[in-house]
């Protein structure tokens, strides 16, 4: 898994998982799966760091 810098990220297709929710909209963990590689983030703090994943 690598960190990647809001500035060097692309825009990306973000979803949120249902999975992560609690009902309430916290806690939420937002996916963007694209060729290769999934990417997650923070939904609290969509500027954040983002994990990615290489497939």
């Amino acid at each position: 898994m690598t960190h990647t810098p809001e500035r060097d990220a692309p825009a990306l297709p973000w979803f949120r998982s249902s999975y992560s929710s609690s009902g309430d909209g916290n806690g939420c963990v937002e996916v963007a799966i694209t060729p290769g590689t999934v990417h997650a983030r923070d939904s609290k703090a969509p500027d954040g760091p983002r994990v990615r994943q290489l497939a």
